[in-house]
């Protein structure tokens, strides 16, 4: 995750309108991480359960991987 924008002091800018030089001002532009935080989290999720997935049941092309899942379902409900 990238760190929350920050400009600790003024920088140097140019008015697109005017042209003229100013400073520009002090800014925080997020005041929380947790909305950005929220979709790495996620998005690790779906990395580890996939990698699960994969894990218990892989083989070698997709259609593979859903006939091994098919197969373990239908095991199940042998149980």
């Amino acid at each position: 995750m990238k760190p929350i924008a920050t400009l600790k002091k003024a920088l140097a800018s140019v008015d697109v309108r005017t042209k003229e030089p100013y400073q520009a001002a002090f800014e925080r532009s997020d005041v929380c991480a947790v909305a950005a935080a929220s979709v790495v989290g996620e998005a690790m999720v779906c990395i580890v359960l996939a990698d699960a997935l994969l894990e218990k049941f892989a083989g070698d092309s997709l259609r593979e991987l859903a006939r091994n899942i098919d197969g373990y379902r239908a095991q199940l409900t042998e149980y």
